[in-house]
């Protein structure tokens, strides 16, 4: 993966702007995306994403910017002539051809011979391990089935941009997890590259190479799924992308090796491991996850960055809990503890903590994020 980033830039979109009756569903985006690279484009529902992939598809018109793809400028160029292919959430897959006559019916446009039709079709159908499969229709398939089937349509003509439309929407949650992988593993051995849109968090995390926070029309935050998740950049990452806890306070003290945050949710100042060069009693915000977060009954040695207060609600997720506890302040905030041990049915373990526990809650002063927006 680190290599990619090396590479040439395939895809360049410059200030970038989409407008519907004077509102803007895309606002000035910038992105370069490296050749081979797939990238995530994140966003709740309206947030711009998808008014994006389909100008870059050529089915929406840029109002204003441009997109360049491999040094060549597509503003103009129709959908058809774009060296660049979109695998639809619903697949679009023809339900009267065959598995392979969809495969080949791009191609076919194309004017390719026979001969080239078979063969290409036949070496995408090997790709996906859909060869035997070749004969049968669309609604004769499973849905892992025919999203690989309309991957290796959209891979046979040898796009040099794959964009992908919210590519496993239409698959049950385990299948979905099973397909993530087993998609990256395609794209790459093909080298083709992608941009994909989604809403799931776990998804773009799982399949990216990096990921663009969408908010508004705006990118908000670009970078490696670790950055994202332990580097948001504003309020809105931190909170859109995982968990997480955020105290808003006032900067009280600023060294270089340190800085402390008073806050009214809390009975003492959190202490960071670091300074920000700000200007004291300015707001801030400390974010941090709930793995981060130690939860017990006992309070803990150090007396820095520790709170108490009552277990309110308890989830069990199987691999970890997570204790929903109120803090005297009134605020809820989350704490997530891994399930270590097996929990025999009948077994009264009294450690387990439950339901109206005093707990208290410490982290590390390197745990969490200032945030200053």
């Amino acid at each position: 993966m680190s290599d990619i980033f090396n590479r040439p830039i395939q895809l360049k979109v410059s200030q970038l702007c989409k407008t519907f009756d004077k509102v803007k569903a895309v606002d000035h985006v910038d992105l370069d995306i490296h050749q081979g690279e797939i990238f995530a484009l994140l966003g709740a529902s309206g947030c711009g994403k998808s008014t994006l992939l389909r100008m870059l598809g050529g089915f929406e018109s840029p109002t204003s910017g441009s997109i360049m793809l491999k040094g060549k400028p597509m503003e103009a160029i129709p959908p058809y002539k774009r060296p660049v292919n979109m695998m639809f959430q619903s697949y679009a897959l023809f339900p009267h051809m065959t598995v392979a006559q969809n495969i080949a019916f791009g191609l076919k446009q194309d004017g390719l011979s026979k001969a080239k039709i078979k063969a290409k079709t036949d070496q995408v159908l090997s790709l996906v391990r859909m060869q035997e499969f070749a004969k049968r229709k669309p609604h004769q398939l499973s849905g892992g089935q025919q999203q690989r089937v309309a991957l290796a349509r959209s891979l046979a003509k040898e796009p040099e941009l794959l964009l992908l439309d919210e590519p496993m929407g239409a698959l049950d949650k385990k299948l979905r997890n099973e397909m993530q992988l087993e998609i990256v593993d395609i794209i790459e051995t093909v080298g083709v590259t992608c941009l994909m849109v989604t809403h799931d968090q776990e998804e773009a995390m799982t399949m990216a190479d990096r990921i663009g926070i969408m908010d508004k029309g705006v990118l908000r935050q670009v970078g490696k799924p670790t950055d994202i998740y332990e580097q948001p950049n504003s309020r809105m990452t931190a909170e859109f992308i995982g968990n997480v806890n955020i105290f808003d306070g006032k900067l009280s003290v600023d060294e270089p090796d340190r800085l402390e945050i008073e806050s009214s949710d809390l009975e003492q100042p959190i202490k960071v491991a670091h300074g920000i060069t700000g200007i004291l009693g300015m707001p801030l915000s400390y974010a941090i996850r709930p793995e981060k977060m130690t939860i017990s009954k006992q309070a803990p040695e150090t007396g820095i960055n520790q709170m108490r207060g009552i277990i309110e609600d308890i989830a069990y997720m199987g691999s970890h809990y997570v204790y929903y506890v109120r803090l005297p302040s009134g605020k809820r905030i989350s704490v997530s503890s891994t399930n270590k041990e097996r929990q025999l049915s009948g077994h009264d373990d009294t450690k387990q903590l439950t339901w109206k526990d005093n707990v208290f809650i410490s982290f590390d002063s390197c745990s969490g994020v200032v945030l200053t927006a």
